[in-house]
């Protein structure tokens, strides 16, 4: 006599439906697995975000996808839709972003200020720059001196070479790269004797020596500031970021990296 089976024991078909409906349940989702947090990043601090990028993902939960460039380039990506979360500009370019609507308002907070300096080749003579008349003398027998025309700095180089009144004399000199890091790379490569920049873009720059800070009397500071797209992806995580890098924790990072904290 064959034995009948037990009701309790589930058929092959319902055993394989089961199967086959676990395998298309959707995934859930994991930290892996969050979006990116798109942040536009001017180059004067990145060497700042570059260290802190472990402990801003720790803070916002999201993996930064941080893209590096002079604010003025990051602008013109920005105004022709290139999608992010957050951006950290130099102050001015912020602020007219917010006013075209590209950036919330509210969200906008103050990071940090940096100077200008001047760099040469890893191992070459540093110039004297303590003064002014000295940093005019260094400028005018430099064979070339090169900076990024769209960078925070070109407009306060210009103006210092103005009132040094040597304008017309360096002229000839300027060797001007738009590229990001292009007028260091030309200096650590031996193409071109000096550099202006932001001090922190020539500090960690591979292949340059920092020769110090432009003089007081013609120094001049650029301000970073930070806010929200107002079409973030991630709002929640972008404010998670202006929490973190405008805290307590930032500050020995940006003096580290020639930056003056405004907090």
């Amino acid at each position: 006599m064959i034995p009948k089976i037990s009701k309790a024991i589930p058929s092959m078909a319902a055993i394989l439906a089961l199967i086959a409906g676990m395998i298309f349940l959707p995934a859930r989702e994991t930290p892996a697995q969050s979006p990116e947090l798109r942040v536009m990043v001017s180059d004067g601090l990145k060497t700042v975000v570059e260290e802190l990028t472990p402990r801003i993902e720790h803070s916002t939960g999201r993996k930064l996808a941080a893209q590096f460039n002079s604010s003025k380039n990051l602008r013109d990506k920005i105004q022709a839709g290139e999608p992010f979360d957050a951006a950290i500009l130099t102050a001015d370019v912020l602020d007219d972003l917010i006013k075209q609507g590209k950036i919330s308002a509210g969200t906008r907070a103050d990071i940090s200020r940096t100077g200008l300096g001047v760099g040469v080749r890893a191992g070459a003579p540093k110039p004297d720059i303590g003064t002014p008349e000295a940093l005019k003398q260094t400028l005018l027998h430099a064979k070339s001196i090169s900076f990024n025309p769209t960078g925070a700095s070109a407009a306060h180089t210009y103006d210092m070479f103005a009132r040094l009144g040597i304008t017309e004399a360096v002229k000839p000199k300027l060797v001007l790269d738009a590229e990001a890091g292009r007028p260091q790379m030309n200096v650590a490569a031996g193409k071109v004797e000096l550099v202006i920049s932001l001090i922190p873009e020539i500090k960690f720059f591979p292949g340059v020596d920092f020769v110090g800070p432009i003089p007081p009397e013609f120094q001049s500071y650029v301000n970073f500031a930070v806010g929200i797209a107002t079409n973030a992806r991630d709002a929640d995580a972008a404010r998670k970021l202006i929490r973190y890098i405008t805290g307590p924790d930032t500050a020995p990072v940006l003096k580290a990296k020639g930056m003056e904290s405004l907090k």
